[in-house]
């Protein structure tokens, strides 16, 4: 959010042609979480094809939540320093480029590399569509606008799976996994036309610096972390792997003191210096990144489980998780109507229902002999979505309670950031468990269905943990405050 667009609050004239520009707004959304829903099922299938190792297949996914992860802040700031509607219409027209460099890769290096840029340009574009929407909608409608984000990506999460299958399934002209990223050239052409044409324009503030140097700390402060964590099990844990994890400790002191520093010469911040201290904020990042690490690598050992170990087509391995989305969609409605109450028990309580979810479904894959029932993961999934869609609106609107209003655009920023930060490292940690537990078990002699299964188990005491530490840290976060529509969104009541 720019310094413009925090005092008026109350348009004086509101745009006749706001919901068709939400709805554009959404569609590129939507484009960008189905891309990463999409490409869990075709995991398996551009291993076998690609002739990739496990750790690069780890990357296809890591690289473009990296990238979208570190993109957030420097381009949400180059939308409010040069315009939010071109830097939207040039994301979206990036995203759609490399898009079709990623369906016309030839290797898995090129995939990556692609992936890398194709974060980016969802980085370009994302900032924008919350901003804008803020803008052009009066307070009295933006609560329900907001709303319709969390149901579009309700209906992302339920549509990527099944798309990617059916795709895949489809082999459209023997081009097999190529279309699930193929596909976004037609909806990315529709999107720059329309928003080039109905977006009204967005006023740009010249006055605003980056802050190239808290970005590039940032940058070396995640990759120090990620890096040995997706490379260290395939290369045995050498030395250096542990070196650089401490490296990256030493890194964010760094980079905290040298935004505290900018912050005294009254320069720009990536990251604002009030926001390092303000320690509910800091909780809430905290837990915004343990509760997406305990969902991003869950759904990448789930498909390489169902299609490499248990032989399932894509479409089947994306039938059979179908249930965890549409568990989302239903608790996403319901939650709605609750207009933002209680939302520290409605964290507890989705954590806590992920916590059930996983265990359920660690006990049923303990179960698995020589054949997988899917009927059988229809509970454990749908109650585990459940829990994701009470959570999930809860937790962010908890996090920016604890913002002030002047750091309400920076803090918005960066707990997406910590978002995607927290998808990478969970990505990292559950393949870790993963494939290390695999190798373990093969080399010993293992056959390969108990070996697949001891796996998966294994890895999903990871995801149990993680969301137990949410209903653990819920208990130390504070009340939520009354809130007007500042932050955009619907006034909050006092929670009891």
């Amino acid at each position: 959010m720019s310094r413009s667009d925090r005092a008026p609050y109350a348009e004086p004239e509101i745009d006749p042609r706001r919901w068709i520009s939400l709805f554009i707004l959404l569609l590129a959304g939507f484009m960008n979480l189905i891309d990463v829903t999409i490409v869990n099922v075709a995991l398996p299938r551009l291993q076998e094809n690609l002739h990739a190792t496990s750790s690069q297949i780890e990357w296809v996914v890591a690289a473009y939540v990296l990238a979208f992860a570190l993109g957030l802040l420097p381009f949400g700031r180059l939308g409010d320093t040069i315009g939010r509607k071109r830097v939207f219409i040039a994301g979206v027209f990036c995203f759609t480029l490399f898009s079709a460099l990623c369906g016309l890769a030839p290797d898995m290096p090129t995939l990556i590399v692609a992936r890398v840029l194709q974060g980016l340009s969802g980085a370009m574009m994302m900032p924008q569509v919350l901003a804008i929407t803020q803008v052009i909608f009066p307070p009295q409608e933006r609560g329900f606008a907001f709303s319709l984000f969390g149901l579009s990506a309700g209906l992302a999460s339920v549509a990527g799976p099944l798309t990617g299958g059916l795709l895949i399934n489809a082999d459209i002209y023997g081009l097999d996994w190529r279309p699930i990223f193929l596909v976004n050239i037609p909806i990315g052409i529709v999107t720059v036309a329309a928003a080039w044409r109905l977006l009204p324009p967005m006023a740009a503030n010249h006055d605003l610096k980056h802050d190239l140097g808290g970005v590039a700390l940032a940058a070396l402060c995640v990759f120090l972390l990620v890096f040995p964590l997706i490379e260290g099990h395939s290369l045995g844990w050498p030395s250096w792997t542990f070196a650089m994890v401490a490296s990256s400790a030493v890194a964010a002191l760094i980079f905290v003191a040298f935004e505290r520093s900018r912050a005294r010469n009254g320069k720009s911040q990536l990251l604002p210096a009030s926001l390092l201290t303000n320690n509910s904020y800091l909780l809430g990042i905290a837990m915004v990144t343990v509760f997406f690490s305990g969902v991003a690598g869950f759904f990448m050992v789930l498909a390489v489980f169902l299609q490499t170990g248990f032989d399932f087509s894509p479409l089947e391995s994306g039938l059979t998780t179908v249930p965890f989305p549409l568990g989302v969609l239903v608790a996403s409605i319901v939650s709605g109507r609750a207009r933002g109450r209680w939302p520290r028990a409605r964290i507890g309580g989705g954590a806590g229902l992920l916590v059930v979810g996983m265990f359920m479904l660690r006990l049923v894959v303990g179960g698995v002999a020589d054949e997988v029932d899917h009927w059988q993961f229809l509970p454990p999934l749908f109650i585990s979505g459940l829990g994701m869609g009470i959570a999930i609106s809860s937790l962010f609107q908890t996090v920016l309670a604890q913002v002030p209003p002047r750091d309400a655009g920076s803090g918005s920023g960066a707990m997406q950031s910590f978002q995607q930060i927290g998808s990478a490292l969970g990505i990292a940690i559950a393949g870790q468990i993963f494939f290390s537990t695999l190798a373990g078990n093969l080399s010993a002699g293992a056959g390969s269905h108990p070996a697949f299964v001891e796996s998966l188990g294994n890895a999903l005491y990871y995801e149990c943990a993680a969301f137990a530490l949410i209903v653990a840290l819920v208990f130390f976060v504070k009340p939520v405050p009354v809130q007007g529509p500042a932050h955009g969104h619907r006034p909050q009541s006092v929670e009891a």
